[in-house]
């Protein structure tokens, strides 16, 4: 009925009936297109090796837009959808960076000429909006980056020109102007230097390291980077100049300082800090739809505009920028030559000015830019920062990176595209040479308040901890190593300290082995978790065993460990005898190879290195709960469907099998060509002592549960195995072997098998004959080769004590 809602269907079924497959027989009926599957390399003619130039303009176009990628959004900017979004951010960022280039002397201690650093603005501007691929970020100082600098200077013995206590008479002297164009000169080989490094690491295209960045790294770092930049804001805040501390722990020694000094603070600066905040949060309930999009209420750009007619109408009695400019010298420092008398001891810091400049751009690039549904290009943003460092070297400046205030003030007024910088770019150069002493006067708290508010939304990650705790614990301890050595070490090695701890558990995660253990859903050929799943069911005398990682060196012992376990048996070291045993079978191998002495080329490949003997055997457990010491059933010769206990059970005392080297008796022998320490199988003659064995043919009938004579390995969740993991293997499966289990592998991948191929996995007794397809491939074939016909139709006696569970047969539904 069309009309009935929820109708129940039954799944499709399909029924295919094929032989099983191993890799063996698959790779020798379906060729193969290459011919090594070590790697798969592009066999070229000889005729075809000519160099060949010839010119795409596909190519070329691809090329200069991975170079510029300004030409990306330039060729599709949508100008009635995007241009006044544009320049409205473009006006509050602009209108913004003027005081707070003004205000950047006051935690340098470094003036700077107001054109030199309006000049260094502008070019790095434009060259990021050329260079860069974020749509959202505003390059400039960075107030904890300028700081590291200021404590580079006092190590090379520049104090006197960082105080505080300078005045118009301290300029006109000429020792004093000679110290201040030196240190002037050594900043701007700092920032050259950054510049080199960064473009350097970006031509070598090690940008690709903040792929293997995770998000939770991103939002921990930036978290405290927010907390380092609201506390370097209560020099403006408090009209408290204190030096700061450059060291561990140094935001809650500033702290400190900072609450001793309270008594001293500016009453008035703190209330025009109380009031822009209070404004600005009031903005958050006013918004302007433009084209049914929201848009934020411009109150940055209207706070400066208002506060700055309002500061130099009435004196406020709160710091500003004026005492500091009015002290600078107001003409253009031509660039000079670089300092490279201290190259020595300035290389190490500029190698870590040079990262966390990269780091932070791109940690706030990748922010935004998962916001609005666009990718960042780590590498170019690399390339793009190092020229800005380079521009800004040309005028004396600081290292520039990621001005985070300013990129969330374009962000949240609807910039769209780097337009926006470019716009305000030019409107703070034209604005600051014409009218920049107007913008003096301003006060202090009220620049500090706009840098806060616009930083305190990174400090909201603090309400997804409890959601990182409950979803995974490895982030959750990634988000608080992170955050916690970023704020107690700083910004560099703080960040060294959190990415080697990522990549430490990143590490440790991918390598930690799960196994899980496998049954069969009755009746279909599907195989899912025995913990997991009720309806699933153990196949009796098969192990099925899912490995849900690759195999290494870091996790094998624990696949070992874990494997042994389950099957209830543990490795035990060889005694003399069976070491002498193995060494003598070597030896006669190799006599053996002698007798057949042959010429070779030294052309031909060289032979395979010889393989060590393992030197362990499996024997059963010796639970420490049985009831009797004295007779614990160490090993068991079984027969089909649970046959009666007769003359073929053998019962081994736990002495004598500890003695003796159970299931050795297994025929494998090694090829005479190979010198096969592993796969080596003792002599009948070293099996278990007749002696210890005890018959009982008198005895009630019993049954025992079916021993397993199989175990399946399901590889189709392991992407590689190296060298060691595949030698280690090997081992496990010879052991196993020689106590009478066989261990087939199911799913494996066909790079997983040119590991082993490349690994010399293989040998006479690992073939890939033990290699399947499919998992149920190796089930078929386990019955197959364990059940045969005369017992797989059992009488009618054993047929009415058989368990209803023993009853089921396998059926083959694929």
């Amino acid at each position: 009925d069309n009309d009935t809602v929820g109708t129940y269907r039954q799944p499709a079924a399909y029924r295919v009936q094929r032989e099983m497959q191993t890799e063996e027989h698959f790779q020798a009926y379906f060729e193969r297109k290459l011919s090594s599957t070590l790697g798969g390399a592009l066999q070229i003619p000889r005729e075809n090796r000519q160099l060949q130039c010839s010119f795409s303009w596909g190519r070329f176009r691809k090329i200069t837009l991975k170079m510029f990628p300004v030409l990306n959004w330039l060729f599709s900017y949508r100008f009635r959808e995007w241009f006044l979004r544009d320049l409205h951010a473009g006006l509050s960022v602009g209108m913004f960076q003027i005081p707070q280039g003004l205000l950047g002397v006051w935690l340098t201690r470094l003036p700077l000429p107001n054109i030199n650093g309006f000049l260094s603005a502008f070019c790095c501007s434009m060259t990021y909006v050329i260079f860069g691929t974020s749509h959202h970020i505003s390059v400039g100082s960075f107030s904890i980056l300028n700081v590291v600098v200021t404590n580079i200077l006092k190590s090379l013995n520049f104090n006197q020109t960082l105080s505080s206590n300078g005045s118009l008479d301290n300029f006109s002297d000429p020792a004093f102007m000679k110290d201040y164009m030196e240190a002037l000169t050594l900043t701007a080989s700092i920032t050259l230097l950054t510049g080199i490094i960064q473009l350097l690491l970006g031509c070598f295209c090690l940008g690709f390291v903040t792929t293997y960045v995770p998000k939770t790294l991103i939002d921990a770092y930036l978290t405290a980077a927010a907390l380092h930049v609201i506390v370097s804001q209560f020099t403006f805040i408090f009209d408290v100049m204190l030096d700061f501390y450059k060291g561990p722990l140094d935001i809650f020694y500033n702290l400190f300082h900072f609450f001793l000094a309270l008594p001293k603070a500016n009453a008035t600066s703190i209330l025009l800090f109380l009031l822009s905040m209070v404004a600005q949060r009031l903005n958050t309930s006013i918004m302007i739809t433009y084209k049914h999009s929201p848009i934020a209420f411009p109150m940055e750009l209207l706070l400066i505009i208002t506060v700055t007619i309002i500061s130099n109408r009435i004196h406020l009695h709160a710091e500003s920028s004026s005492a500091v400019v009015s002290m600078i010298p107001q003409r253009f420092l031509p660039p000079t030559p670089l300092d490279l008398s201290n190259l020595s001891k300035i290389i190490l810091h500029a190698f870590s000015l040079a990262i966390v400049s990269y780091f932070l751009l791109v940690f706030v690039g990748e922010r935004y830019a998962s916001l609005h549904n666009y990718n960042i290009a780590s590498n170019q943003e690399l390339i793009a920062v190092g020229l800005c460092n380079i521009c800004s070297s040309f005028f004396k400046s600081f290292v520039v990176s990621c001005a985070i205030s300013g990129t969330a003030i374009q962000e949240k007024t609807g910039g769209r595209t780097q337009l926006a910088a470019a716009i305000g770019a030019s409107m703070m150069l034209v604005i600051a040479l014409k009218l920049g002493h107007f913008f003096q006067m301003i006060p202090n708290g009220i620049l500090a308040a706009i840098v806060v508010f616009n930083v305190l939304p990174f400090l909201e990650k603090f309400l997804d901890i409890p959601i990182l705790w409950r979803r995974d614990k490895y982030h959750f301890v990634i988000w608080l190593v992170t955050f916690a050595a970023v704020l107690c070490l700083g910004l560099d090695v703080g960040l060294a300290v959190a990415m080697g701890f990522t990549f430490f558990i990143i590490t440790i995660r991918s390598h930690r082995m799960k196994m899980v253990v496998l049954g069969q859903i009755p009746n279909m050929n599907i195989y899912r978790s025995l913990s997991v799943y009720r309806a699933a069911r153990e196949i009796e005398g098969i192990k099925i065993f899912q490995c849900c990682s690759s195999i290494s060196f870091a996790n094998m012992n624990h696949f070992k460990t874990y494997l042994l376990h389950k099957m209830d048996v543990k490795a035990v070291p060889l005694d003399e005898s069976e070491m002498r045993a193995l060494i003598s079978l070597n030896l006669s191998d190799t006599a053996v190879e002698r007798k057949d002495l042959k010429c070779s080329c030294v052309c031909d490949p060289p032979l395979p290195p010889p393989r060590i003997p393992y030197t362990e055997k499996l024997v059963k457990r010796c639970h420490a709960d049985s009831d009797s010491s004295s007779s614990s059933v160490n090993l068991v010769h079984w027969s089909k469907y649970g046959d009666k206990l007769s003359s073929r059970t053998l019962l081994v005392g736990a002495a004598d099998a500890q003695r003796a080297s159970p299931g050795f008796n297994t025929g494998c022998r090694t090829e005479k060509n190979e010198d096969e320490g592993r796969g080596a199988c003792l002599s009948p003659g070293s099996a278990i002592d007749n002696s210890s064995v005890q018959l009982d043919r008198l005895e009630q009938p019993m049954y025992l549960p079916r021993p397993v004579h199989t175990i399946i390995l399901d590889f189709s969740m392991v992407q590689f195995v190296d060298l060691i993991g595949s030698e280690l293997l090997r081992q496990i499966i010879h052991m196993f072997h020689n106590i009478g289990v066989t261990v087939l592998i199911a799913g494996c991948h066909s790079s997983v098998i040119a590991d082993f191929e490349k690994n010399d996995f293989f040998d006479s007794c690992v073939t890939k004959e033990t290699f399947f397809l499919t998992l149920h491939d190796a089930v078929l074939a386990a019955l197959d080769k364990h059940q045969k016909p005369d017992e797989l139709e059992p009488t009618a006696e054993e047929f009415a004590e058989e368990p209803l569970a023993e009853q089921q047969k396998v059926e083959y539904l694929a």
